[in-house]
């Protein structure tokens, strides 16, 4: 199990869905909102990516670390994001 969240923790893939989730999510706050659209987007991550992608796990373990690895990802993100729009005030 450890070995599955770390291997989706490093995926590069991954992490690049979930920068270009928080990239729309700025663009379109005002629409939107904030905290539906990054929920949306997490889960869409986490179900599209073992759905087409095989791998030695089953889909639901892969489905519940996903969204695990994405939560972790997606907080990270979201601090360096933070920290941009503040160093550009």
């Amino acid at each position: 199990m450890t070995d599955l969240v770390y291997s989706q923790l490093t995926d590069l893939f991954r992490i690049g869905l979930i920068i270009g989730l928080v990239f729309t999510m700025y663009r379109t706050a005002a629409i939107t909102g904030r905290v539906l659209p990054l929920g949306l987007g997490v889960v869409f991550v986490a179900v599209i990516l073992p759905a087409t992608m095989s791998g030695t796990a089953t889909f639901t373990k892969a489905f519940l670390t996903g969204l695990v690895s994405n939560s972790i990802i997606l907080v990270h993100v979201l601090i360096i994001a933070r920290l941009i729009t503040r160093m550009r005030r």
